[in-house]
């Protein structure tokens, strides 16, 4: 404004001067017009060039940057050959845009018409360990039901992949879960079912109901809310009276037709409920996990089943440490991927390797039968040890599960089964007082359920312990009288006895003796040494076995087993351990440590792994 005001007057001072101006004072005003103009648009010049080149810095990516971030979004796969129908197309990041993004491509790919396709796409997937949180929720919220089940399934997917359960119904204000589930369990069809079904439907609902009654000043509290241990005491059971419901749950879910009225009496959603509200009782979650892989055995409870949630509480089950509850949660993730698993495992069947997708083909099965008051896992623990070892976390040194642990190391190419049946010493403590199941009978249902998950159809070891091992002989018996039975028997390799007794045990001896104090089983009694149906077991045996020229490996223990704090019997002596035919060998350890070995160089390990190399060496070779 000053440089044009001064321009002016000095125009207007050239213009209205009378007498003619002077040429150098002339000049002098052009030049001071020019000197200030110039020095404007040079300094405007400047300034606009400083804040343009500013701009573009401020503007400007970085390159290198950029190109890190986009490849960490790609995913490099080797060259598929796919059918023609589908144009060639691959999986390498030559055949995608700069603006493409692997997760999509990789999505489309799950959706292909090809299987291997699909299988390599979740495969790729799950070994994304570098994405933005937004591709992973991409992911979850676009993925079908297949893919859903295969990343769960995958042993490095990462969890982002799955949401969160969607919101769960609020309870009534006058309502409690434990009032839920005795609803949902009187809702059920109480008519045509076994007497165990019977039992533990109408002790749910009765011990439900007591409780219940507790909790509002009813017939347990005497009087009610008046005396102090009235409320305690309706409280103190409820997680007591939420198992009764859960384990009659089990049974129920056991029958397709009421696992169709579970599902439409929201029980999904009550039994997740109960899952996320129990986290620190791991019983009641297996329980429901189990009810869960029941219904899991309906194909078409497969999309209810995602739907409501439930595969991203199955995923982190399945990372797990702790080896029962990821085998829970492995067996009812494989009932649901139809993708890959053909086989059907139904409630007591545990895959305890391979719990994951796997490219590692499988050749052969080795099948893990327990004994008297045994179980799918404890039973083949490692020996107890000192607290301080247990808790150190090295599977090394401790695990809870050897088969597991160590065989799944030394032979990966094998399917470890575990199998899970109720026993007991007495029916003083029977679960289900009702339930009278000899060893013919407990053989044949054991037998439906392995062959449902596909028993039978490779080669196969099997491993027992005490009366496991009489159940493995009336399976292969009873396998070899069914036309449709022919694999199990001519897929079976060899058997390993840990502590069978073939002849009878000292406990069902004693048992009988004082069968008036403690009424033994039905099991027990057959163990006894004047058993008609153990000997008839025996003698059937040994000819077919010999017959078929099984490979046979026997341990038998030396020591005493303490029975209480009061009995120590020798459980299974030697001489009833001999089958008649393969290598008997005695080990110096009791009825209970015969099947946990020390260490995992123990003999007791070795000699099984080297057994079992053995008998399948010509499978695995293949």
């Amino acid at each position: 404004m000053s440089l044009a005001a001064y321009c002016v007057v000095c125009c207007r001072r050239m213009g209205t001067s009378t007498p003619p101006p002077k040429s150098s004072t002339y000049w002098r005003d052009i030049r001071n017009i020019i000197k200030f103009t110039g020095s404007l648009i040079l300094g405007s010049s400047l300034f606009l060039t400083y804040e343009l080149l500013a701009l573009k810095k401020s503007l400007t990516l970085d390159t290198q940057v950029v190109e890190r971030e986009k490849m960490k979004s790609y995913i490099c796969m080797h060259t598929v050959v796919l059918d023609k129908r589908e144009n060639h197309d691959t999986f390498s990041t030559v055949d995608m845009e700069d603006h493409e993004c692997a997760a999509w491509l990789l999505l489309k790919r799950s959706r292909s018409g090809d299987r291997t396709a699909r299988l390599q796409a979740v495969q790729a997937m799950s070994e994304a360990h570098h994405w933005n949180d937004y591709q992973y929720r991409t992911i979850a919220q676009a993925c079908d039901l297949r893919t859903r089940i295969g990343l769960a399934r995958s042993q490095e997917s990462d969890l982002r992949f799955f949401l969160p359960p969607p919101p769960l119904p609020a309870l009534n204000e006058d309502s409690s879960i434990e009032e839920e589930l005795r609803r949902l369990l009187a809702s059920l069809p109480q008519t045509e079912l076994d007497e165990c079904i019977q039992y533990f439907t109408s002790l749910a609902l009765s011990e439900s109901s007591q409780s219940l009654a507790a909790q509002k000043g009813g017939l347990w509290c005497f009087g009610g809310n008046g005396l102090p241990y009235a409320e305690s005491f309706g409280e103190v059971p409820s997680v007591t009276v939420e198992m009764f419901c859960l384990e009659a749950l089990v049974k129920h879910s056991e029958i397709p037709t009421h696992c169709d009225k579970i599902e439409a009496s929201g029980g999904l959603q009550l039994l997740q409920k109960m899952y996320q509200l129990h986290k620190d009782c791991p019983k009641v979650q297996r329980n429901i996990i189990r009810i869960i892989g029941n219904m899991a055995l309906n194909e078409h409870l497969h999309s209810t089943i995602v739907q409501s949630g439930w595969v991203s509480l199955l995923a982190e089950a399945l990372k797990s440490h702790h080896i029962v509850e990821a085998s829970h949660a492995a067996r009812t993730l494989a009932n649901l991927d139809r993708e890959t698993v053909q086989e059907k495992y139904q409630d007591g069947v545990y895959v305890l390797h391979p719990q994951c997708r796997t490219s590692q083909p499988i050749k052969a099965d080795v099948l893990f039968i327990h004994g008297l008051m045994g179980a799918a896992f404890k039973t083949w623990r490692q020996q107890d040890q000192a607290l301080t070892e247990k808790v150190s976390g090295d599977e090394t040194r401790y695990t809870t599960c050897w088969p597991k642990t160590w065989l799944a190391r030394d032979c990966p190419a094998l399917r470890i089964i575990s199998v899970e049946y109720d026993t007991s010493l007495s029916d003083w403590r029977a679960r289900c007082p009702t339930e009278r199941k000899s060893i013919a009978f407990r053989s044949n249902e054991l037998l439906q359920k392995l062959r449902a998950a596909g028993v039978g159809d490779r080669p196969m070891v099997w491993v027992s312990h005490s009366m496991g091992g009489l159940l493995v002989k009336k399976m292969l018996l009873e396998a070899s009288q069914n036309p449709e039975m022919n694999t199990v028997i001519d897929n079976t390799r060899g058997i390993i006895f840990y502590s069978v007794p073939h002849h009878g045990s000292h406990l069902a001896d004693y048992s009988v003796n004082v069968r008036y104090l403690l009424f033994p089983s039905l099991e027990v009694k057959e163990l006894s040494k004047d058993s008609p149906a153990l000997k008839a077991l025996q003698d059937d045996f040994l000819e077919f076995a010999k017959d078929r020229n099984f490979q046979v490996l026997s341990f038998v223990e030396t020591l005493p087993t303490s029975i209480g704090s009061m009995i120590k019997l020798h459980v299974v002596p030697v001489d009833s351990a001999d089958l008649g035919i393969g290598d008997l060998i005695p080990v110096d350890v009791n009825h209970l440590n015969i099947c946990k070995p020390k260490r995992k160089d123990a003999f007791l390990y070795q000699r099984t792994l080297q057994f079992i190399r053995e008998a399948l060496a010509k499978d695995l070779e293949n």
